[in-house]
């Protein structure tokens, strides 16, 4: 009796009791936090088969089978559509608005499904729900024009900021940078057109595209491309270097330039255009520029210079473009359209193309002050970093090729497709590409 009594070791029993309680716990608690992440990797096999497979059908027109080639590939992976009891979700969002990846090219699957557990539905509700989202490309061998070419491999080399705006009409961006900062929009900046060409495969919008920047909801981002902006640059024109004149349009008196006839070169070293209030008229054919500026100034009566249809600026050496403050230029190349109507006079091998800088010549292009240009023609400077700013507005009927562009302070840039300076196929099959 005394035996029975006897209250020694009733507190160990308790604690063991209580330890093994504390221990099926953590091993209910192991078990869901296991089969949590099986079901979210399981989950992410179904999103990436499901996006594939409404990609798939996407890129053969075949809209109306999207859904149930989502539903399949998803069951094949365990999230089965068809349930009676918990059944799992497929939702498609075709065209996505938000995201590292937007436009009418891709489309993106959403998969969730009720997954039960053991410990944590002590505290709530028995079940969690997973939900995991893919994005596919769709393809269909989608092509896209061109006309605007960065070609520097490395770091920014597309920065809009302060209120810029970059629109390629028609056509696309090409950008062959690596980095993941390749493509900066910030400060109610807008980039707009029909596709954006990276070459980086680690840049994200969310990263580079903020602080009130936008790039256009239509305007497909196709990343990562192999380089496709190479454009075949045009062969230099025969001059002589010895021949090379001087400036003529340091004084504010009136003046002609350019060759004779429209087959013709000539050679500055340098060339004023509208310096003190002259309005020099610019003659057709080929201008050679090699040490100096081809330097655009305010000139008089609200424009820069008389003439300049079909003409052609090939500047070598160390010579670069200037557009300075309140310059507004007319520059038409070979063969293009004229401004008031009629076609330029041709100029051989050069049609179609306004500026070329050699791309030996790494010299920086300027376009600032409040300068308005129109330049119906291609400007390639393949090597040089162009800089357009401080409300400068520009539009290019043809091409921009340049190592990097920077704009800021509300300068405008409009290109249009009309010569292309490498078509960028996106989407010959489909691919994940989140």
């Amino acid at each position: 009796m005394k035996f029975l009594k006897e209250e020694d070791g009733q507190t160990l029993v308790l604690v063991a009791a209580f330890m093994g309680l504390v221990a099926i716990g953590f091993l209910a608690f192991a078990l869901d936090v296991g089969n949590l992440f099986r079901q979210k990797r399981m989950a992410q096999s179904a999103a990436d088969a499901a996006a594939y497979a409404a990609a798939e059908e996407m890129a053969y027109n075949v809209s109306s089978n999207e859904q149930a080639a989502a539903n399949a590939m998803a069951k094949l992976n365990g999230f089965d559509t068809t349930l009676a009891k918990n059944p799992a979700t497929v939702t498609l969002t075709n065209s996505p608005t938000s995201g590292d990846f937007t436009g009418s090219a891709y489309v993106q699957a959403t998969v969730s499904k009720p997954v039960s557990t053991v410990f944590l539905g002590a505290f709530s509700s028995k079940f969690a729900n997973m939900t995991v989202s893919a994005t596919a490309i769709a393809g269909g061998n989608k092509t896209s024009q061109t006309c605007v070419c960065l070609e520097g491999t490395n770091g920014e080399t597309l920065n809009l900021s302060n209120g810029a705006s970059l629109n390629a009409s028609g056509c696309g961006v090409v950008d062959d940078s690596s980095s993941s900062n390749a493509v900066g929009v910030v400060g109610g900046s807008v980039l707009s057109g029909l596709t954006l060409g990276l070459v980086s495969s680690s840049w994200t919008s969310g990263a580079n595209v903020n602080n009130g920047g936008s790039i256009s909801s239509s305007m497909t981002i196709v990343q990562p491309i192999s380089s496709q902006c190479n454009p075949t640059m045009p062969t230099a024109p025969t001059y002589s270097a010895a021949s090379c004149l001087s400036d003529p349009g340091g004084s504010s008196s009136s003046f002609t330039a350019g060759p004779s006839s429209a087959s013709g070169v000539i050679c500055y070293k340098s060339l004023t255009i509208g310096a003190n209030g002259s309005l020099p008229t610019l003659n057709p054919g080929t201008y050679v520029i090699t040490t100096g500026s081809l330097h655009f100034l305010s000139g008089s009566g609200s424009q820069s210079n008389l003439g300049g249809n079909g003409v052609f600026f090939y500047l070598t050496g160390t010579a670069n473009l200037v557009i300075d403050n309140g310059a507004n230029i007319n520059l038409v190349a070979g063969g293009n359209a004229e401004n008031g109507g009629g076609t330029a006079p041709t100029v051989g091998n050069y049609n179609g193309i306004v500026i070329d800088q050699d791309a030996s010549d790494t010299a920086a292009m300027s376009i600032q002050g409040g300068a308005s240009a129109y330049m119906n023609g291609a400007i390639y400077a393949p090597s040089a970093a162009v800089t357009l700013g401080n409300g400068s507005s520009s539009n290019f009927k043809g091409g921009l090729v340049a190592s990097s562009l920077t704009m800021n302070g509300g300068g405008s840039l409009t290109a249009s497709a009309t010569t292309n300076e490498g078509s960028l196929s996106y989407g010959s099959s489909p691919k994940l590409v989140q």
